[in-house]
Parts: C-alpha cells; structure tokens; sequence
C-alpha cells in the first residue's frame, strides 16, 4: 500500500498538480534514480561482474562483497548526480510551460534542438572515447584497477563517469517522447545497451546520430 501511495504521490507532482516544494522535488528525484539505475545498471553489469571475479582471484575470497558493492555504488551515485540534473531540467522544463503534464515536450523548438544536439554527439571523439571504455571492461579494469574498497568506489565512479559521457545525452531524449512513457523509456535503454554491448558494430552511435539530427531537421521544420 505505501510503494502505490509514493508511485501515486510522484504522478501527482510530475503531473502538475501538486506544487514542487521539497518532498516533490524528492520525489521526483527518486523516480529519475531509480529511472536511471534501471536503465543504466544492466549495461554496466558485465564490468562490475568482471571486477568481482577478477577481486576473488586476487584475494582468494569466495565473493568479495564489500568491495564489489562499492565499485556498484560508485557507479550509480554518478547517475544519481545526473538524476539531480534531469530533476532541476524538468522543474525549470515545466515552468516554462515546455513540457506537458505527462512531461513530454510541447515544443518543436525544444525537440528538434535536443535530437539535432544528441545526434552530433555521437559522431564526436569524446562520445568515441567513453562508448569504447564502456565496451572493454577488461581494459577499463586492467589499466584503472585499485584493490581496496575506497579504490573500489573511486573505479565505479570514473565507469559511471564514462558511461555519462557516453549516454548522458541519450537520456535528455526522454523529454521529447515522454519520461512516464514506459515504451519510449525501454527504446532508449536497448539502445544503450545495443551501443555498449555491440563491439563489433563501431558505427552503430553514428548511425543513430544520423537518424537523430534527421528528425530533428524535421522537427524543426514542422
């Protein structure tokens, strides 16, 4: 009964009818956590599985939990200072009467903009340096490896930091096809995963850039 009262209390604040003060502001912040651990863990669970066998070897332990769950920590607190980000750009997105009630974006200008933005990105070097740190787990791991549990954490956040600034941008999507829109959410999480977990298809980020900045080209002109 109390998980249906805060999913309840959260639609009610990204709705509008409830004003922003600091429990729906925390509320809203909880939803883009939980969002992105949900989106983002998935592709990040090779790297934290291959720190945890590689830590056992190491220290002849039969699961080193302590460790294993700081680098996890260090990853997501990452995204939870990204989810802080997306929850100021939604309250600031919903004053200026840019987003609808079910927060998906009332503006061509907005839209076209964001896709056209998103869609550059791809095709930069540093999107290139992040996506390949997020597809060679071993190397990341080899090169940056640290063995105590501060180390730990300090490994999960330059991933997660990794993964930002190869995805960080591909989230801002959700406000042009709907952050409630759970279909629009699982596209977008599948071409995260697809781009991290496809070595074998370097130009797949390009090709998504290209589709992007046509639509937004579009969208512009519509």
């Amino acid at each position: 009964m109390a998980d249906m009262q805060d999913a309840s209390a959260i639609m009610t604040v990204a709705m509008g009818m409830a004003p922003w003060d600091a429990t729906g502001f925390a509320l809203m912040l909880l939803m883009w956590v939980v969002m992105m651990t949900g989106m983002m863990l998935p592709g990040a669970a090779p790297t934290i599985l291959l720190f945890a066998a590689i830590h056992r070897k190491q220290t002849s332990r039969v699961m080193p939990y302590a460790r294993t769950a700081a680098f996890a920590l260090g990853y997501v607190l990452v995204w939870t200072a990204f989810s802080l980000l997306a929850t100021i750009s939604q309250s600031a997105l919903l004053q200026a009467s840019l987003l609808s009630p079910m927060l998906v974006s009332t503006s061509s200008a907005l839209g076209g903009t964001l896709l056209i933005a998103v869609g550059i990105y791809q095709w930069t070097p540093q999107k290139r340096v992040c996506l390949d740190n997020c597809r060679s787990p071993l190397d990341f791991i080899l090169f940056r490896w640290r063995g105590d549990t501060g180390g730990a954490l300090r490994m999960g956040v330059e991933h997660g930091a990794y993964c930002l600034g190869c995805c960080g941008l591909l989230m801002s999507l959700l406000f042009i096809g709907g952050v409630m829109n759970l279909l629009w959410v699982a596209l977008i999480a599948l071409l995260v995963l697809i781009e991290k977990l496809s070595p074998g298809r370097p130009r797949l980020a390009q090709v998504a850039g290209g589709a992007m900045i046509t639509a937004g080209v579009y969208l512009l002109g519509s």
